[in-house]
């Protein structure tokens, strides 16, 4: 199943190439954000929700996509857990570096359709970074790897925007500026994603590929990450956890720019980006960020 936001903030599921309303489906819940709304039906889906919803996609008529004015499916998840350095760089680490994350504010995301704003700060270049999103469907402590999957609700694209340079290593002021998360279109449930360590990621600017991996490359699997974050922090429903990017392909992104990521079986999200400063960076694949992180260099 395919959850989305859309319009003033209904909740819908896509059928076909339409988003069919469930809000009529969900008054009972006492939410006064759509987040809060969304981990209602995270934490109940199977026991209340998902027989409903599929029931209400057999017999509604719903509205093409292209009019329905997608937002993100998780408007402002609790937390953003996000691995770093994660991959193997298309085997060119042979073992996995230590595992490591950071805490990306939930202000920065943004959804479909939408605009990442580069800040003035003087950043030495601002990066695009293609991942895939893990959404958390109940509460999870100290989770054991072999039991992780029953922890995940579903998946979604998600882009860590990175700004370079600024406080040497700082990753609270590189990735948290707002707007720096885009996610979306979709969520989409765990039932439809057969296998996530076989997933080809892709990401576009200006309609030329630049990343193009698969989550195979992952260093730390998605159960060790799980158990890792799980020990250290309690994960609640709608929560959030980002497995990191191949950094093979990364690339600036600069005002004027149209970004595309699409992670099989997640659809396709796009946003555009504006910087006031009209600054500008070499078009392209910045190799020499790839070779150094792959230990090229």
């Amino acid at each position: 199943m395919k959850l989305v936001f859309f319009g003033d903030n209904k909740l819908g599921l896509i059928k076909d190439k339409t988003v069919v309303d469930l809000s009529g489906l969900v008054g009972e819940i006492n939410a006064p954000t759509p987040q809060d709304l969304i981990n209602t039906v995270i934490s109940e889906f199977d026991s209340r929700y998902r027989a409903r919803f599929l029931l209400e996609a057999e017999s509604a008529t719903g509205i093409p996509i292209r009019d329905a004015n997608l937002h993100a499916p998780l408007p402002r998840p609790g937390q953003i857990v996000a691995m770093a350095a994660n991959y193997l760089e298309d085997g060119a680490l042979k073992e996995p570096r230590p595992i490591n994350a950071f805490f990306k504010s939930p202000e920065s995301v943004i959804g479909n359709g939408d605009t990442v704003v580069i800040p003035p700060s003087p950043a030495t270049i601002f990066h695009h970074e293609a991942e895939l999103g893990i959404v958390i469907g109940k509460v999870a402590e100290n989770v054991p790897a072999d039991q992780a999957d029953q922890y995940i609700f579903g998946y979604v694209n998600f882009i860590d925007v990175s700004a370079r340079g600024l406080g040497g290593v700082s990753f609270y002021w590189g990735k948290s500026w707002d707007t720096f998360g885009p996610m979306g279109p979709y969520l989409v449930t765990a039932d439809e994603i057969e296998d996530h360590h076989n997933l080809q990621v892709k990401l576009w600017v200006n309609n030329q590929l630049r990343q193009n991996y698969n989550t195979s490359d992952m260093g730390h699997k998605i159960p060790r990450i799980i158990e890792w974050a799980s020990s250290i922090v309690r994960l609640e429903p709608g929560d959030l956890v980002i497995c990191g990017t191949n950094h093979q392909g990364l690339g600036a992104v600069q005002d004027g720019d149209s970004v595309e990521i699409e992670t099989e079986g997640l659809g396709k999200l796009r946003v555009s980006v504006q910087d006031k400063l009209k600054r500008a960076w070499p078009n392209g694949i910045d190799k020499e960020v790839g070779d150094r992180v792959a230990g090229r260099k």
